[in-house]
């Protein structure tokens, strides 16, 4: 897929300021900005496909939880202004985390669906938040991502209008099916990423699209689902493999694993 960057603009959208800088090519640094970026991670999920009474941001890999893995690596990414952790109205395990008393974090109620949650962390942010800062969402379960990819992230989308995401091709053959699980045809995987995140969006365009996606009663997988929505494009920048979303049980073990060899190639 052709990863030029794209300017797809609605009408309504606040211009973007350019930055000053480049990433560089073999270790990416974010661009110094003149608009701030604000990160929103949801937590506020159940995670009933892990099959755990707790849900799958407390659970622990290398005696840290899911979420203060992941807390830990944004709040090392020093362009992020701050951090909104969008929880359940009765969690009562965050405020016992160690990182919870970190300034840089603040606190939403989620809703019924991601979007909702999502939505919910855009209007606490209203009275901060300029109409052209940049918005960074990024899953509470993704605990192995690098902050140098988010770096890189923040960096190829720096004169984007509209924004994008992290993601990789996918390398399996796809299959069509139908309500029985019928096989219907094979689809081009060369046109086809695996979405992931962090995903980043000007924070109006993002508030917008979500109220419009929401109020259309269209099903909202991630951000860039309700960009989509509006007609818009938003660019796929290569991620990495390694950036995997905790979902079921086994996913424990490969995370772990991950992030010990990501340990060892760091020092």
């Amino acid at each position: 897929m052709n990863n030029k960057s794209n300017n797809d603009v609605p009408i309504d959208a606040e211009p973007i300021a350019s930055t000053e800088k480049s990433a560089e090519k073999k270790t990416p640094i974010a661009p110094k900005q003149e608009r701030a970026i604000w990160a929103i991670v949801p937590a506020a999920g159940l995670g009933r496909r892990m099959g755990s009474d707790l849900p799958k941001q407390y659970l622990t890999i290398n005696k840290k939880t899911i979420l203060e893995h992941t807390l830990t690596r944004l709040l090392s990414v020093e362009s992020i202004t701050a951090i909104v952790v969008v929880l359940d109205e009765n969690d009562q395990v965050f405020a016992t985390l160690p990182c919870a008393k970190n300034t840089r974090l603040m606190t939403a109620f989620g809703g019924k669906e991601r979007c909702d949650s999502v939505l919910s962390a855009l209007i606490a942010l209203q009275q901060k938040a300029a109409a052209s800062d940049c918005v960074l969402v990024h899953d509470a379960a993704r605990c192995c991502i690098l902050p140098s990819r988010i770096n890189k992230l923040i960096a190829y989308l720096k004169d984007d209008k509209v924004g994008g995401l992290l993601g990789v091709p996918i390398s399996d053959t796809l299959k069509q099916v139908n309500e029985h699980d019928k096989s219907l045809q094979t689809l081009d995987r060369d046109m086809v990423w695996a979405a992931q995140t962090p995903q980043l969006f000007p924070y109006d365009l993002l508030k917008l699209s979500l109220e419009k996606a929401i109020a259309a009663n269209v099903p909202i997988t991630d951000e860039a689902s309700a960009i989509e929505f509006c007609g818009l494009h938003p660019q796929m920048v290569m991620g990495h493999y390694d950036n995997i979303k905790i979902t079921h049980s086994n996913d424990i073990v490969m995370a772990k694993a991950i992030m010990d060899d990501q340990s060892l190639t760091l020092k």
